[in-house]
């Protein structure tokens, strides 16, 4: 199933050929909700956007960045009351996926849906640097909908709030106002940070693919 439209690009003999994104960036950071903004727009299914989702939650590197987070709470010993040793970060573990995985399909299936939005990432893929860094980092922000239009990412706000309050039940040393709004805009800007490395990948894979074939 074709979830994202593919950009052309031309080789070294000029022929135009379908540049398919990798599944994962820089091998293990999910890559299935990219597109190409230079591309016609296609709008996607519901069914697509659940898959998306899918593909997103159940991807086995998201399992594993769980863990390193989890690992990263428990040094700091965030929400004391679960304790330490492997009960402690067992607990801190689930929860860390529970997060990942509600806020996959809100944010990328539930609310896109209701919304009418569309949850993928459109790489801008050239101008500045910086210029590309505020635009993939804006992404947070602006989202198309299902007519190719930019709007506000409700689907992101919206979605990761309801998560974050979501969290109030499972936090019991992190409930309030202030917390909510933390996890929040950390899982927010987290996103955001995951946009900006999408939107180099191609980049520095076609220049370590370059030194590696030179050198061969």
């Amino acid at each position: 199933m074709i979830i994202t439209p593919f950009a052309m690009a031309q080789d070294d003999a000029g022929a135009e050929h379908a540049v398919i994104p990798d599944k994962r960036a820089y091998g293990v950071l999910p890559n299935y909700r990219t597109a190409e903004l230079g591309t016609p727009y296609l709008s996607i299914t519901t069914n697509q956007k659940f898959t998306i989702a899918r593909k997103d939650t159940l991807d086995w590197p998201s399992y594993i960045m769980a863990g390193f987070f989890s690992g990263v709470s428990q040094l700091g010993d965030s929400n004391p009351s679960f304790g330490q040793g492997l009960k402690g970060y067992g607990h801190r573990y689930i929860c860390s996926v529970a997060d990942q995985d509600i806020g996959n399909f809100m944010t990328e299936a539930i609310l896109p849906t209701v919304f009418h939005q569309d949850p993928r990432y459109f790489r801008k893929g050239h101008g500045s640097v910086m210029g590309r860094i505020a635009y993939a980092a804006s992404r947070s922000v602006i989202a198309k909908n299902d007519s190719g239009g930019w709007t506000f990412n409700a689907a992101e706000f919206l979605g990761n709030g309801m998560v974050a309050s979501l969290g109030n039940a499972y936090y019991p040393d992190q409930v309030g106002f202030n917390p909510t709004m933390q996890r929040m805009f950390t899982q927010i800007g987290t996103d955001s940070l995951s946009q900006v490395m999408k939107e180099f990948w191609p980049d520095i894979k076609r220049k370590l693919t370059r030194k590696r074939d030179g050198a061969s």
